[in-house]
């Protein structure tokens, strides 16, 4: 895809660690342990390179992958939340290459960690179709990549270790994008506080408005800002290769403004890129999707229109 990294550009101290986080354990069906090295091949690194960052590619965090599922999970999360907080302490942003949304469950909780040792709060905006708000005794599929923002948000049933997990408040968090919430799971995002700002309402107002007093609000606090960017917030006819599509996503303009928005606001420090599935992908569609919709958000342009575009929308 054509792309203008000339707009932008950072300091050349700015650093990002890679930490490829490969699971689909969480999931309803296999795949988005595929996407790290999905993500790697569609040129991740070199475009975030080309942006003037110093870029990291730290590998895989791997475990046995003979163990149960639940327990795949949690050695993940415990090796994702260390990566995550040694990144933050040696002065780099940490960018989580998922893997189901289960691996939120460490890498969220360690940048929840390094915020609190620092006395800083913690903010997250949760991009995507689902809200992941559910329990144990709400979910209706079983599927633990559903749980992780409840978990993060303290809600009772998970076996959390305080020497690799810490909380986020729910009143930190936005939910952005949804439009598949179960119905107790919705209740109990309103009962925390957490705010949603669902399709219906980014189709009747726009995505700007919400996000902006969202940013402000992180602003004010000089707050760390955690994006957890799931590729199916995104429309199926731009992002096929996922396992939960769900029809009426963003299109691209939004997505692409919502990341200008949160590179502008100086405030995201860390990153999950979460859900991609090469086994349903379609030619490397939707890993581009993410690997520009990243681009944006560390502060690559919009490519300049040519001559020939210009003219066209002159005479329109």
């Amino acid at each position: 895809m054509l792309h203008d990294a000339r707009a932008r550009r950072p300091s050349a101290g700015n650093r990002i660690d890679l930490v490829g986080v490969p699971t689909d354990a969480g999931a309803s069906c296999s795949g988005a342990a595929l996407g790290p090295d999905d993500l790697r091949a569609a040129g991740l690194a070199e475009r975030l390179a080309s942006l003037g960052y110093a870029v990291a590619d730290l590998g895989d965090i791997n475990v046995d992958r003979r163990l149960t599922a639940a327990a795949e999970i949690e050695a993940l999360a415990v090796g994702a939340s260390e990566a995550g907080y040694r990144s933050l302490e040696n002065g780099a942003r940490p960018v989580f290459l998922g893997g189901d949304h289960s691996i939120s469950m460490g890498s969220v909780a360690g940048v929840a960690r390094h915020c609190r040792d620092a006395g800083r709060p913690l903010f997250v905006l949760w991009f995507d179709a689902h809200g992941d708000f559910n329990t144990w005794a709400t979910t209706e599929t079983g599927n633990i990549h559903g749980m992780s923002l409840a978990r993060l948000c303290g809600e009772p049933g998970f076996a959390n270790d305080d020497a690799w997990f810490a909380r986020v408040d729910p009143a930190n968090v936005m939910i952005l994008g949804a439009r598949a919430l179960d119905c107790e799971e919705a209740q109990l995002i309103d009962a925390r506080g957490v705010e949603v700002v669902d399709m219906d309402a980014i189709r009747i107002a726009g995505v700007a408005a919400p996000l902006r007093r969202f940013l402000d609000h992180v602003e004010a606090a000089n707050g760390h800002l955690h994006l957890s960017l799931d590729v199916d917030a995104m429309d199926p006819s731009l992002a096929p290769g996922v396992g939960t599509t769900v029809p009426g996503g963003l299109a691209l303009e939004e997505g692409q403004l919502v990341m200008d928005m949160l590179h502008r606001s100086g405030r995201v420090g860390s990153l999950d890129l979460v859900e991609l599935n090469p086994v349903l992908d379609r030619h490397g569609k939707s890993a581009d999707l993410m690997v520009d919709l990243a681009a944006r958000l560390f502060g690559e342009a919009a490519p300049t229109p040519r001559a020939a575009e210009l003219r066209d929308l002159a005479t329109t």
